[in-house]
């Protein structure tokens, strides 16, 4: 049996079910699937550009409703790959909780290899995904990583709570680990995000964001 992790997020949970991460006093999502689908989706194109070999990457892998989002658009029979770069990785159990009221097909099969993977990378395999997850400070592991990914998810929580995931350094290294005509989308439009992901070299664009968000962030890097 795995041992506790003691790097587990503290969470408390709304009346609608939702988990809040005590540390930064924010949801893990509002919006839920319809939100991921706008934002992180749609935001990048997707499925119109997804392609055997095709990469994703996120910052804040969360409850992993982002990758089972893609799931519902992309299930092989070829490969795309999708790595997320997570400093508090959920527990299991807390993992079904938050995605039980979605009822997603792939939801199970997430959360029982979640809770046999272990180590500073975790690995899953989901219908036509193959799926790493890189456990720590993303401004020390994502520098060190040796790919690129064709569409980033940036999914922090909120810039004015977690400031440490949106800093023009880390920006930075998301624009150097972006292949050409690469995207990036966040439900953020905060200004400082949008400047730095300009200065990390993407063409950035501000969209109508999800509900009550009025806006929201995409990016395309230069082919």
């Amino acid at each position: 049996m795995n041992q506790p992790d003691p790097i587990r997020p503290q969470l408390t949970w709304t009346d609608d079910g939702t988990p809040v991460a005590t540390a930064f006093d924010d949801p893990y999502f509002t919006g839920g699937l319809e939100e991921t689908r706008h934002v992180f989706l749609a935001g990048n194109d997707l499925p119109a550009r997804l392609a055997p070999g095709f990469r994703v990457a996120e910052l804040g892998f969360g409850t992993g409703l982002n990758l089972l989002a893609l799931t519902q658009i992309w299930q092989g029979p070829e490969v795309i790959r999708f790595t997320s770069f997570e400093a508090f990785p959920m527990a299991p159990e807390d993992m079904a909780r938050a995605l039980s009221p979605f009822a997603l097909s792939q939801a199970e099969a997430l959360v029982a290899q979640w809770a046999e993977a272990e180590g500073p990378v975790r690995r899953v395999t989901l219908p036509g995904i193959e799926v790493e997850v890189i456990v720590g400070d993303a401004r020390e592991t994502l520098p060190a990583w040796t790919h690129v990914a064709q569409a980033w998810f940036l999914d922090g929580f909120a810039p004015a709570r977690n400031p440490e995931l949106w800093n023009d350094a880390l920006m930075g290294a998301v624009g150097a680990h972006t292949a050409p005509g690469g995207t990036v989308a966040t439900y953020t439009a905060a200004g400082h995000v949008r400047r730095a992901l300009e200065q990390a070299g993407f063409d950035i664009t501000r969209q109508p964001g999800y509900g009550r968000k009025k806006h929201m962030t995409t990016g395309r890097k230069p082919a």
